[in-house]
C-alpha cells in the first residue's frame, strides 16, 4: 500500500492510473460461501438459526452449503491467481474456530484457513482477514448476544485465538464488518440475524459492538508483529437531504448520527456525539456505557475499512404517513431508533438488482468527507460491486455489461479522490463470488464469478476479465 503523496502522474494515461503499489482484490464472507455447517466441529451461528427459521429468508434458502467453498477453496484461490488478485479479503467463522463462542480454538476450524492463507501466499495473493462478518455463536446469542457487554469480552478472546494462529500468516486484519447491520438490522428492524426487533437492545448492541472491536484491536496488536495493520470496516452511509430546507438538513444529521457517528465518534474521536444522545435520551440513558469503556474503544488503526454501495436520501416527515423504503428490507419495525419523522427516497435513473440507485458520485463525496474528519487515517474501500440478474447464455459466457459499468464509475470517483487528496490505498470489489446473499437468499447475484449452484460450477463473468486487466495494470480504461 501507498499514500495518495506518491502517485505519479508522467503517462498519457495518468488521469486513469492508480498509485503505484495500489492494492486490488476481491472479498466474501464466510457464511455466504463456506458452507459444510455442521462439518469438523462447526456449530450453529445466527444466521444458521436465522436463515432455517421460515418465513425468514426467501425460498427458505440457507448458507448449509452456500457455494461450498469449504471444500472447493483451492479451485477458488486458482481462480483468483487467473484474474490476477493482489489480494483477498474473507472472515473467518467464528463458529467453525470457537463453536461454543468460548475456550479453546477447533483446530480443524483453524487448520482450514491456514490452509487457505498458506495457499493464497504461494499465489501471490495477500489474505485480508475479517474476524466478524456477523456469524455470531448461536450460544452467544443465546446468553444475549450483542446487547450484552460478556459478548465483547467474547470476541476479544476469539480475536486472541485467530491471532495466534494465523498470525505469522496474515498481515492486514479488520474486527468487524459493517456493525450497523449487525446492530441495527439485526437488532432493530430485524431483517437480518438474529431477527430481533428493540430499538434499545439495538443501540446496546452498537455500543458493545465498538466495545468488542477496542478489546479485539488490543487481542490483535499484543499477538502480532509489529508490521501488522489493523482496521475497521463500516458501511458509512452517504447521506443526502432531499431538499435544502432546515428539517430535511436535520433529517439527515439524524440518519448520519446513527448510521455513522454512533461508530466514528467512539472508534475514532473516543466519544459519543452529543447529538446522537439527546436524540435517543426518550429510548436510553446510555448507562451501558461504563467508565474506561470508550478508552479501551478508541484505539489507532493502520487503516478505515469503507464499503459503498448507493447513496441514502432523506427528508423529514411528520411521522403518520406511508414511509419509502430505506433500502435495507421490509420490515414494520425501523432500523433508525428515534428517527420515526424522518422518510427515505429513492434516487431517480438506473438501479441495481437490489433497487439501489447506482450513483457514484456518493463514493467520492463520501471519500473526501472521510479524508476531511479524519485526515490521517488511510482508506481502503473494502466493498463495492453490484448485484444484477447474471445468466449464463447457451454458450456458457457470463455478460455483464452494467456491472462493468457500474464498477467502472466508482473506481473513477475513487481515483478522483486519490488526485484531490485522499489517501485511499486499495480497493476491493463485491463480490469474488455469487453467493447467499442474506435475507435474499440466492435470488441475488453480486460475484465477479457466476455460480451454477446446483453444480457448484464456477463461469468467470465479463467482468472478472475486465476487472482483472485493471488489476494487473493499475489503468482504468476509458469508458
Amino acid at each position: 500500500m501507498v499514500t495518495a503523496a506518491q502517485q505519479t502522474a508522467s503517462t498519457p494515461d495518468a488521469a486513469r492510473t492508480f498509485p503505484k503499489g495500489f492494492l486490488w482484490g476481491s472479498a466474501t464472507a464466510s457464511y455466504q460461501i463456506e458452507g459444510a455447517a455442521s462439518e469438523d466441529g462447526r456449530t450453529p451461528s445466527i444466521w444458521d438459526t436465522y436463515a432455517r427459521t421460515p418465513g425468514r429468508v426467501r425460498n427458505g434458502d440457507t448458507g448449509d452449503v452456500a457455494t461450498d467453498h469449504y471444500h472447493r477453496w483451492r479451485e477458488d484461490v486458482a481462480l483468483m491467481a487467473e484474474l490476477g488478485l493482489g489480494a483477498y479479503r474473507f472472515s473467518l467463522a467464528w463458529p467453525r474456530i470457537q463453536p461454543t463462542g468460548r475456550g479453546p480454538a477447533v483446530q480443524k476450524g483453524l487448520d482450514f484457513y491456514r490452509r487457505l492463507t498458506d495457499e493464497l501466499l504461494e499465489k501471490g495473493i495477500e489474505p485480508v482477514a475479517t474476524l466478524y462478518h456477523w456469524d455470531l455463536p448461536q450460544e452467544l446469542e443465546d446468553a444475549g448476544g450483542w446487547p450484552e457487554r460478556a459478548t465483547a469480552e467474547r470476541f476479544a478472546e476469539y480475536a486472541a485465538l485467530a491471532a495466534d494462529a494465523l498470525g505469522d500468516r496474515v498481515k492486514t486484519w479488520t474486527t468487524l464488518n459493517e456493525p450497523w447491520c449487525s446492530a441495527f438490522l439485526g437488532y432493530g428492524s430485524g431483517v437480518h440475524a438474529p431477527g430481533r426487533t428493540d430499538p434499545v437492545a439495538a443501540l446496546r448492541a452498537a455500543h458493545h459492538l465498538n466495545l468488542g472491536h477496542g478489546l479485539a484491536v488490543q487481542a490483535l496488536r499484543d499477538r502480532l508483529p509489529a508490521a501488522a495493520q489493523v482496521s475497521v470496516t463500516l458501511n458509512i452511509h452517504h447521506v443526502r437531504p432531499l431538499t435544502g430546507t432546515e428539517g430535511d438538513a436535520d433529517a439527515a444529521r439524524r440518519i448520519d448520527v446513527l448510521a455513522n457517528r454512533v461508530f466514528t465518534g467512539p472508534m475514532l474521536e473516543g466519544a459519543y456525539p452529543e447529538d446522537l444522545l439527546k436524540d435517543t435520551a426518550g429510548l436510553t440513558d446510555w448507562s451501558f456505557v461504563e467508565d474506561g469503556d470508550l478508552e479501551q474503544i478508541n484505539q489507532p488503526l493502520d487503516f478505515l475499512g469503507v464499503n459503498y454501495y448507493t447513496p441514502t436520501v432523506v427528508s423529514e416527515t411528520d411521522g403518520s404517513g406511508t414511509h419509502t423504503s430505506d433500502g435495507h428490507g421490509n420490515s414494520p419495525h425501523s432500523p433508525w431508533p428515534a428517527a420515526d419523522r424522518v422518510a427515505f427516497h429513492q434516487p431517480p435513473g438506473e438501479r441495481t438488482a437490489m433497487g439501489w440507485a447506482v450513483d457514484a458520485t456518493g463514493l467520492y463525496d463520501l471519500l473526501r468527507r472521510l479524508s476531511s474528519d479524519f485526515p490521517k487515517l488511510p482508506l481502503v474501500i473494502t466493498e463495492n460491486g453490484a448485484a444484477f440478474d447474471d445468466y449464463a447464455d447457451p454458450e456458457g459466457n457470463v455478460n455483464d455489461p452494467a456491472r462493468i459499468a457500474y464498477v467502472r464509475d466508482h473506481l473513477a470517483a475513487v481515483h478522483r479522490a486519490i488526485l484531490d487528496g485522499s489517501d485511499v490505498r486499495g480497493y476491493f470489489l463485491w463480490s469474488l463470488l455469487d453467493n447467499f446473499e442474506w435475507a435474499h437468499g440466492y435470488s441475488k447475484r453480486f460475484g465477479a464469478v457466476y455460480v451454477d449452484y446446483p453444480t457448484g460450477k464456477r463461469i468467470p463473468k465479463a467482468s472478472a476479465r475486465w476487472y482483472a486487466e485493471i488489476a494487473r495494470t493499475g489503468v482504468l480504461p476509458a469508458a
